[in-house]
């Protein structure tokens, strides 16, 4: 069995691949490479695609959800009776969550097939979901079912939903499914503790590991009451949190400003330049991995397009960040009252 046709073609790194044909091409995707000394000059228009696009960076989070999800799997791989442990994945926003848990998925997909002497068509070992926002269970279960192009009827009940969808997933192989945007479930509300519901029907009827990944999730209402409980005892929790400038002898901060650094693709940009300003990078975007991350990106894509091709500190303060890191860097101070 494979997942149904009639996907909607999309381009690829166009869209996040909450379908199994966006998954697939989002995983089989040649991945962006940095610049060889040995190989030809790229092109402007080349150069700009490749920082538009850019290379992932393995922060200490991601080393630890990906040993996390290694770990996970092999532990629940035989189990039986009840749900196998999980994980979720939590911190402020732009500290690279939902790229974690892409980037985790992909190289456990590519693993899986690796397995395989003789690839089966149709497998599907890793299913990404995202939760739709005031998520009730027939919406979150849309969702499981969209992906693999389950067609949902409106006169299909939630209990023949269920059972579609768990056992397309079973027939698929899925044996990671991971749920982006968990934060948007509330189980105080009679739709959100619906949908909480069905996540635990589908972790204790599906042979897969789930990893979750949301905004603040212990600020949220989703550790709280009964349903809370069950997902706090059968989950781990791994704090996805801004990069600290120092930790003990460690520079984590500045040892991911080199790797952004190493990746660049400019002609005239001093080595070790960005690494020197990591204490005013760590300042600029209070250590998170998403606002550094496009600080840089932008700041190349300027570089080539203006013809410095270089980066400092003048360019870069150049750069509006988004709202949070801006609010960081430059704090707007209250009016002062008349009298």
């Amino acid at each position: 069995m494979t997942p149904a046709a009639g996907q909607p073609a999309v381009q690829a790194g166009t869209a996040t691949p909450t379908t199994w044909e966006e998954w697939r091409r989002f995983v089989d995707r040649k991945r962006p490479a940095p610049p060889s000394p040995e190989g030809p000059r790229r092109s402007a228009a080349q150069r700009l695609v490749y920082h538009s696009r850019f290379v992932v960076v393995r922060t200490p989070a991601l080393e630890q959800i990906t040993t996390s999800v290694r770990t996970l799997t092999l532990l629940g791989r035989h189990q039986d009776g009840t749900a196998r442990p999980g994980l979720i994945v939590t911190g402020p926003p732009t500290t690279g969550k939902s790229t974690a848990l892409q980037e985790v998925g992909r190289t456990y997909e590519l693993h899986q097939r690796s397995l395989s002497r003789t690839p089966v068509p149709g497998r599907a070992p890793v299913a990404y979901i995202l939760v739709p926002p005031g998520a009730s269970a027939k919406s979150l279960a849309a969702e499981f079912a969209r992906f693999v192009g389950l067609p949902v009827g409106p006169r299909m009940t939630q209990a023949l939903l269920t059972t579609t969808v768990c056992s397309m997933y079973t027939s698929l192989g899925v044996s990671l499914v991971l749920v982006d945007e968990i934060h948007r479930l509330n189980p105080r509300t009679t739709n959100g503790s619906e949908a909480a519901d069905f996540l635990k029907d589908l972790t204790e009827r599906l042979p897969a590991t789930f990893v979750y990944a949301g905004i603040d999730v212990t600020d949220t209402p989703l550790f709280t009451g009964v349903r809370g409980a069950q997902l706090a005892g059968r989950t781990s929790l791994i704090d996805c949190d801004p990069l600290p400038a120092l930790i003990g002898d460690r520079t984590p901060f500045r040892s991911t400003v080199a790797a952004f650094e190493n990746a660049l693709d400019l002609t005239a940009h001093r080595p070790g330049s960005l690494r020197r300003l990591a204490p005013y990078l760590h300042q600029r975007t209070a250590g998170r991995i998403g606002s550094l991350s496009r600080l840089i990106r932008q700041a190349a894509i300027t570089a080539i397009l203006d013809g410095t091709e270089k980066i400092t500190k003048t360019s870069l303060d150049a750069i509006t960040l988004d709202h949070l890191a801006e609010q960081h860097h430059r704090p707007i101070r209250p009016t002062a009252r008349r009298r």
